[in-house]
């Protein structure tokens, strides 16, 4: 199997049990239904290790445009490659979806709600403001790659990593998803909203293109600083990207804070991970 298939399998496996659970979760007449943040959480940390057991051996189990962009900031991937594997995960992405939305076939037409359905795709804030959302996706997507770097620095028994790496994503959906509901990753998002776009669900509403280019945003740039941060602390890598990416998250976190310090309270939208 080629490193492009082996990525795009494994990001088609994470959304089929990732998506999954959501859909279990929060579709209305499924026997999971109401079963909450824990499971989803638990959920999604066991999709990453099974996805990862899946395409290691073929392209490193990268499954995340920032995971990859994080790997080439620091050398540890080549740059030629990484359009390739933005590929194959998009592609993997709305393939998995595509299986969610075969599999609950029957339960769109139970579930009313328009964002409900929409939640089982693509991830959307608890409260709407823009640059705090951009944040929360920056930070848990930084605590990922760190966290990823970390485990690499370890030596486990063979074949432990993937379940280490998934327990890592629970940890993260627990302590820092409900802001956003996590994506931490631009194609786990992008790809299933893309299909939540293009494919005949019944009673579907809006994609919500206007909120989609902060699960793809916030993780690259949380990332590649996740990345960069670990080698200057841990191996005295300094690598120039590292002021650039620096830089940009600080601006990040000024705009939040001066934005929300202005700002009336806002409006809960939906308390699921999606």
């Amino acid at each position: 199997m080629s490193a492009f298939l082996g990525e795009l399998v494994g990001t088609m496996v994470l959304i089929i049990l990732g998506g999954g659970v959501v859909a279990g979760a929060i579709l209305k007449g499924t026997k999971a239904e109401n079963s909450g943040w824990i499971v989803i959480t638990i959920g999604w940390g066991l999709a990453v290790t099974l996805a990862v057991y899946t395409a290691t051996k073929f392209s490193g189990a990268h499954l995340n445009p920032a995971v990859t962009l994080g790997l080439a900031a620091v050398g540890d991937f080549p740059w030629t490659d990484v359009p390739m594997y933005i590929v194959a995960q998009l592609i993997g992405a709305f393939l998995g979806a595509t299986v969610v939305w075969v599999h609950y076939l029957p339960h769109w037409k139970e579930t009313r709600d328009q964002m409900t359905k929409l939640a089982v795709f693509a991830t959307g804030p608890a409260i709407r403001k823009p640059w705090s959302n951009l944040l929360s996706e920056m930070i848990g997507t930084f605590i990922l790659l760190f966290g990823i770097s970390a485990i690499g620095a370890n030596k486990f028994t063979e074949g432990l990593n993937p379940l280490v790496v998934g327990l890592l994503v629970v940890a993260i959906g627990l302590s820092l998803g409900a802001t956003t509901g996590y994506a931490i990753n631009p194609a786990r998002d992008l790809g299933p909203r893309i299909a939540h776009f293009v494919l005949p669900i019944y009673g579907k509403g809006s994609s919500d293109w206007a909120y989609a280019w902060i699960p793809i945003v916030g993780p690259i740039i949380g990332g590649m600083l996740g990345a960069l941060v670990y080698k200057a602390l841990f191996t005295q890598q300094i690598f120039g990207l590292l002021w650039v990416v620096v830089t940009i998250a600080l601006l990040i976190i000024v705009i939040a804070v001066v934005k929300e310090s202005s700002s009336v309270p806002g409006v809960p939208q939906q308390k699921q991970k999606n």
